[in-house]
């Protein structure tokens, strides 16, 4: 039997709280917790990872900038964006950290291909580009046996903040969004394909 997966809508949400709110999910979880799909949007936000170098922060001026405990460098969140935290219980799952890996990438990429959109991945450089702009960036960490974090989708926004910094530790890395690929920018549509597309590679 597929274990349930709840999907929740958090709109506008504040990057901290849900952080944190992600972080009491995991912790709390017992075998009978569902799993949980949660996609929402930031207010303008730089997080870096564990491990991250804060030399590829460059001038965040007024953006604040959270200390996060996923995996990766620096990426940025704003309205506009789309991201998804997959909550998931992987061993109730039988999924490795790639096989999710993975399969959020392959959700991302098979939803711009129903659009016309050729995109792909990069080895070593998680995450899904078009050419050679990342269009989503990818950053989880597994605790308890369990995912959180995630993938954040550009779909319509400023992505000037970007130039403030190294995206995911890569100096000069172009960075794109669906509005200007020709695909839909409506983010309440974007949303619906892509939790579909996500709902099918998570089983």
């Amino acid at each position: 039997m597929v274990p349930e997966l709840r999907v929740r809508h958090l709109g506008l949400a504040d990057y901290r709280s849900t952080w944190l709110a992600m972080q009491r999910l995991t912790d709390s979880r017992g075998q009978a917790t569902p799993d949980e799909l949660w996609l929402l949007e930031h207010p303008p936000v730089f997080t870096l990872g564990m491990n991250a170098d804060a030399a590829h922060l460059l001038d965040p001026g007024d953006i604040p900038v959270v200390q996060v405990d996923r995996g990766g460098q620096v990426t940025y969140h704003g309205p506009g964006q789309l991201v998804v935290y997959p909550l998931l219980d992987l061993r109730r799952r039988r999924l490795g950290v790639r096989q999710l890996v993975e399969a959020l990438q392959n959700a991302v990429i098979e939803m711009l291909a129903g659009w016309g959109v050729e995109a792909g991945t990069r080895a070593g450089a998680p995450g899904v580009y078009v050419d050679d702009a990342k269009l989503a960036s990818l950053g989880l960490r597994v605790r308890r046996g369990a995912s959180y974090h995630g993938l954040a989708l550009n779909v319509a926004m400023d992505l000037s903040p970007f130039s403030r910094i190294n995206p995911c530790g890569y100096a000069g890395q172009p960075v794109t969004q669906l509005a200007d690929l020709g695909a839909p920018a409506d983010m309440p549509l974007v949303m619906q394909a892509l939790e579909r597309s996500l709902l099918a590679a998570l089983g």
